[in-house]
């Protein structure tokens, strides 16, 4: 199935007159229809963040600090299409329907669960109008019936686009300062839109292992394949 990606402006009551186009199969109306939507939740693979290998929850060949990965899809995918165009252009239409994909996609979580989105630069959220991760965590956690906490603040406002892998390494392990406690009996959901190298997600993980979380489940929207260069997007 191909996708069709447009950057729409935003047209409020003008909807009308500039009316949206599906992101996948270009039907007039909707930013996403129901029929792609369903196509992107209907197989339900999960995928180590690392090694890309088709898994449960948590991948036994790789060391991460996390107690289970989830990945609805890939980045050349519909799915990388659909985040990217949200976090670059603030399609804000495309927020709802995000949050509904992983709403789908997701497994249930026992217990007291706290979803925690990875900070966004300042300078980004000021450039694109919307700090998107933010806003899909409190949309996720409103509808799961979770809390939103921003335990991770940003220490240095790096810029990690174009950087390469050793970069983004280093620029992770000081990009952010933890601010609030741990509860080891609650489940923390950290939650980023895409895994590049998955530097930022790594070390984020590190940081609440360390302050003694119990259960840490990563979640991104789209990764890349194995054995593809992570894509500089401008």
């Amino acid at each position: 199935m191909g996708f069709i990606v447009k950057n729409t402006t935003k047209c409020g009551p003008l909807d009308l007159l500039c009316p949206y186009h599906c992101r996948g199969c270009g039907e007039l109306g909707e930013v996403l229809c129901e029929c792609c939507k369903n196509y992107i939740t209907s197989e339900k693979i999960n995928h180590c963040l690392k090694c890309k290998k088709v898994i449960n929850e948590k991948c036994q060949n790789c060391t991460l600090p996390f107690s289970a990965t989830f990945v609805v899809g890939y980045r050349d995918e519909l799915i990388g299409a659909l985040a990217e165009e949200y976090k670059f252009f603030g399609v804000r239409k495309l927020g709802k329907i995000l949050t509904e994909i992983l709403d789908d996609y997701l497994p249930d979580f026992s217990g007291d669960v706290v979803i925690v989105p990875l900070p966004t630069i300042q300078k980004h959220v000021r450039e694109r109008g919307i700090d998107h991760t933010y806003q899909i965590a409190k949309r996720l956690a409103k509808m799961r019936g979770w809390k939103t906490e921003k335990l991770l603040l940003r220490n240095k406002n790096t810029v990690q686009l174009g950087a390469d892998m050793d970069k983004r390494r280093r620029q992770a392990k000081e990009a952010f300062l933890f601010h609030g406690e741990i509860n080891e009996n609650k489940t923390y959901v950290l939650f980023d839109d895409i895994w590049t190298t998955g530097a930022s997600m790594t070390e984020a993980g590190r940081i609440f292992k360390k302050m003694g979380a119990k259960k840490i489940v990563a979640v991104v929207f789209a990764t890349n394949r194995q054995g593809k260069r992570p894509e500089i997007r401008r």
